[in-house]
């Protein structure tokens, strides 16, 4: 039984890739005659997505025997490469029993040597439930999701998805991106931003590359790990495939694809030092479109003159407008700043009390001087006190002396003043100097105290004191004085 593929509908004698949603039956050449010798077929079976692959082989079956199966054998690996984990090997005379996969793919592969052929086998395939995937249930049909790019360079990104309305962001997606590059030339992807949303989970998510087909066995690369690999392609159509059930949506991947040609490069091409021959409008254009950033070196000067190209009418309008504004603010608040009134601060001395020493120091130039010393208003207030006292002594006394001589109430008992002894007078004449010479040292010891704390030695210099009339000072004294007149 002939077997088709899903794409050219040729007959194909060795290995097919199947995808049929109701299952399907693939043999051996030549089946039930004998295989011919020197044959290696391979077939891929493909499950939707949430199912898993049954394998089961007829009675029928006849394969040379061999130990370990060295010779003519079938080979079945749980996946879609010839790498992916190995389920077994079968030969001789009993059929193998029911493989299941633990995935989407079966990779199986019918070996024939050069001798002593057999009737080979048939085997048949159907999909059951994926166990992983039991509380989700089946997956609703999957929307068309295709898109052609070609030219120099691309960018292929998942939001084109949505952008085009492909899929909405809830939906399950498998689409897939075909991208030709001009005649002659090859195909270099770099991936610009890569995301999984469940990573390492391949049955959720992945990102797959093919290399001159969609078909599985032309699959380059496929990743759903955290990092994924520039790829370098042999052909010039290369195939992204990106699959993510609803609950991975949020994966997400941009991908730059550049033509290159292998050297000798032509005129209009630039040599990437990397085996790549690049479109020379792709030089300095933002994007490293070499392997190594070859194109982008030495290109400052180029990009600020794209960047002033790049600026439309509209654009240099907003920007002038928006400038002017900005400076006739400045302007303004700079004049404002230069008419506003200031304020003048003087810093005002404490006010000086001058009725301290008012009648202590009459003279106005006394005021002049500072006065020092901690216990400078302790002897003010003694000197004022003193003169205070001088006063009221000075008035007694003067009233004394002039009772004495002009008479008074004793005198007009005794007689009048012109009856005064002589004896009287002598001894007013006796008595009067007496409080004198004791009331010239105090007043030199209190003037000592005043200047001591009235004046340093530079207001010494600077002030002009004049001589002050030695006058009585100690309350003490006065108050003697005051009984000498008496008597």
């Amino acid at each position: 039984e002939k077997q088709t593929t899903s794409e050219g509908q040729k007959p194909v004698q060795c290995g097919t890739w199947t995808k049929y949603a109701e299952g399907g039956i693939f043999t051996s050449p030549n089946y039930p005659n004998k295989y011919p010798p020197d044959r290696e077929c391979v077939y891929i079976i493909e499950a939707a997505p949430r199912q898993c692959i049954e394998l089961h082989f007829d009675e029928k079956y006849s394969i040379e025997p061999s130990w370990e199966c060295k010779f003519d054998h079938i080979e079945v690996r749980d996946g879609p490469f010839g790498f992916s984990p190995i389920i077994g090997r079968f030969c001789g005379q009993q059929n193998p029993p029911m493989i299941k996969s633990s995935g989407r793919f079966l990779w199986i592969k019918f070996f024939a040597d050069g001798e002593l052929e057999s009737i080979g086998f048939s085997a048949r395939y159907n999909f059951t439930p994926d166990p992983d995937f039991k509380d989700l249930g089946i997956l609703k049909p999957l929307p068309v999701c295709e898109f052609e790019m070609g030219g120099p360079e691309g960018i292929v990104e998942s939001v084109q998805i949505v952008k085009e309305g492909k899929a909405s962001e809830t939906e399950a997606v498998d689409c897939k991106w075909y991208i030709r590059a001009p005649p002659r030339s090859k195909i270099y992807l770099r991936f610009l931003d890569y995301e999984m949303q469940n990573s390492n989970e391949c049955k959720r998510n992945f990102v797959a590359v093919y290399d001159g087909s969609s078909s599985v066995e032309d699959l380059k690369a496929k990743f759903c790990s955290t990092v994924a690999n520039d790829v370098m392609l042999r052909t010039g159509l290369g195939v992204i495939r990106m699959w993510a059930d609803e609950g991975s949506r949020s994966s997400r991947f941009q991908m730059l694809f550049t033509s290159f040609q292998e050297p000798p490069c032509e005129a209009n091409t630039f040599f990437c030092h990397s085996n790549m021959c690049i479109n020379n409008t792709l030089v300095c254009n933002g994007l490293q479109n070499c392997v190594y950033p070859w194109d982008e070196n030495h290109c400052k000067e180029k990009r600020k003159a794209n960047l002033l190209d790049q600026l439309t009418n509209t654009s240099g309008t907003i920007i002038g407008v928006t400038s002017c504004i900005v400076i006739i603010l400045i302007v303004i608040s700079v004049i404002v700043q230069i008419k506003q009134p200031r304020k003048k601060f003087v810093q005002r001395k404490t006010d000086f009390d001058q009725t301290v020493f008012q009648e202590v120091f009459e003279p106005p130039h006394y005021e002049l001087c500072t006065l020092r010393g901690t216990g400078t208003t302790a002897d003010l207030a003694d000197v004022a006190d003193d003169f205070e006292n001088y006063h009221k002594l000075r008035r007694s006394s003067s009233k004394c002396i002039h009772d004495h001589h002009c008479g008074s109430q004793m005198s007009s008992i005794k007689g009048s003043r012109s009856n005064l002894s002589t004896r009287d007078a002598s001894v007013l004449t006796e008595i009067q100097p007496q409080p004198v010479k004791p009331l010239i040292q105090p007043m030199n010891r209190r003037n000592i105290l005043v200047m001591k704390h009235s004046y340093s030695q530079d207001a010494a210099d600077a002030c002009e004191i004049d001589e002050i009339e030695e006058v009585p000072t100690t309350s003490h004294r006065l108050s003697r004085h005051d009984k000498a007149v008496q008597r």
